[in-house]
């Protein structure tokens, strides 16, 4: 709170600030930085040694207040009930157009249904979901997400879990089945996709 409040300081000023020893704030420092929560870098004062300043890195902004997701909702549900229902669908669609795209890309390199999953899963994890997939023993492949980013906005309009569901049919192919197994929206504790190639099926 204190680098939060007062930008970059030494150990030393933190101490006197928080009335304990500069050892005791710097094991603290430490500790966090260890936990990739702050970073120090060095500022030269002039004669001596030059200073260690300390200031927060870019992770521990998510140790603070943060009403994004509150915003979203209430965004939505002013378009919901002032622009009306057709023009919030019209928002998911371009969303899900706009995402579309950017998987189709991530997965040109992919050549089967196994690369083009674990195209998928980084392209999710870089978003925030926490992906991975697994290969299971009857052939399909399980995609699971551990986060939802989102969570707040597809609870209060699950019109985006519909489009996510949808992108992922679409960029895995028409050869491709993809059913939802959990669903963290629906009280599930991750996202979980069972993954299997039709033709696979067939055979």
């Amino acid at each position: 709170m204190a680098l939060k409040m007062h930008g970059a300081l030494s150990a030393a000023a933190l101490g006197e600030m928080l009335g304990i020893t500069s050892e005791a704030v710097r094991q603290q420092l430490l500790r966090l930085a260890d936990e990739n929560l702050v970073e120090a870098r060095s500022a030269s004062g002039g004669v001596g040694r030059p200073t260690q300043l300390w200031s927060l890195a870019p992770a521990a902004q998510a140790r603070f207040p943060d009403t994004h997701a509150a915003l979203t909702v209430q965004l939505l549900d002013i378009v919901r009930t002032r622009l009306g229902e057709d023009t919030l669908n019209a928002i998911i669609a371009a969303r899900e157009s706009d995402t579309r795209e950017a998987y189709m890309a991530a997965m040109e390199p992919a050549d089967d249904l196994r690369a083009r999953v674990a195209a998928l899963a980084d392209q999710r994890s870089r978003e925030g979901y926490m992906a991975a997939w697994t290969e299971q023993p009857d052939g399909s492949v399980l995609l699971v997400e551990n986060h939802c980013p989102i969570c707040a906005a597809a609870t209060a309009c699950q019109g985006f879990c519909r489009a996510e569901l949808d992108v992922f049919r679409s960029v895995l192919g028409p050869d491709v089945s993809v059913e939802r197994l959990e669903h963290i929206v629906s009280g599930g504790r991750r996202c979980t996709y069972s993954i299997r190639s039709l033709a696979d099926a067939s055979a």
